[in-house]
């Protein structure tokens, strides 16, 4: 039995009554979240070294500045490379004892995966997971502008995730 107050539509109501809750850019929205956006609450920090430093130097910054990579850039600071944690670690257990004195030019990765600030986080996490990197740089006009990490875009997303969860509750609760 229904509700007292339950009326059944009649003749008269309306029946090309349309909700909006699911559409396509609701849907969507994370997907157009950009790099710029990221780096808009992230900040445009970069933090470099040259390819004649040493290891220990490198290591000395990665520590002084919490960070798990570091740019390597040339005199003009344009892009030679890049150096992290894990590239170290292996030197390490490859030359144990003589990694430090070593040049980042011998350890650096050279083919560096970059971004532009317009590219979709979604693409560039795909990115960085098919790639097995956690870090990239951001490049705009040829100049670096930036340096987000696999942490970022997912901290950035599960921000998103919070804002568009809340959302539904205030549109379900009213």
């Amino acid at each position: 039995m229904a509700p007292t107050s339950y009326q059944p539509p009649t003749r008269g109501d309306k029946t090309d009554t349309t909700t909006y809750s699911q559409t396509v850019d609701s849907n969507l929205a994370h997907s157009q979240s950009t790099v710029a956006k990221l780096l808009e609450g992230k900040g445009d920090a970069i933090f470099s070294v040259r390819p004649s430093d040493t290891i220990g130097h490198v290591v000395g910054v990665l520590k002084e500045r919490r960070i798990g990579a570091v740019v390597v850039t040339d005199q003009n600071g344009a892009l030679q490379g890049i150096l992290s944690e894990r590239d170290i670690v292996r030197r390490m257990a490859e030359t144990p004892g003589q990694t430090l004195p070593q040049q980042v030019e011998a350890l650096m990765t050279k083919t560096v995966h970059t971004c532009t600030p317009e590219q979709t986080l979604t693409d560039v996490l795909t990115r960085m997971n098919e790639g097995r990197f956690r870090h990239m740089p951001v490049i705009q006009d040829g100049n670096l502008c930036g340096m987000i990490t696999i942490g970022d875009v997912v901290n950035f997303r599960l921000r998103e995730l919070e804002y568009e969860a809340l959302r539904m509750k205030q549109m379900i609760v009213g």
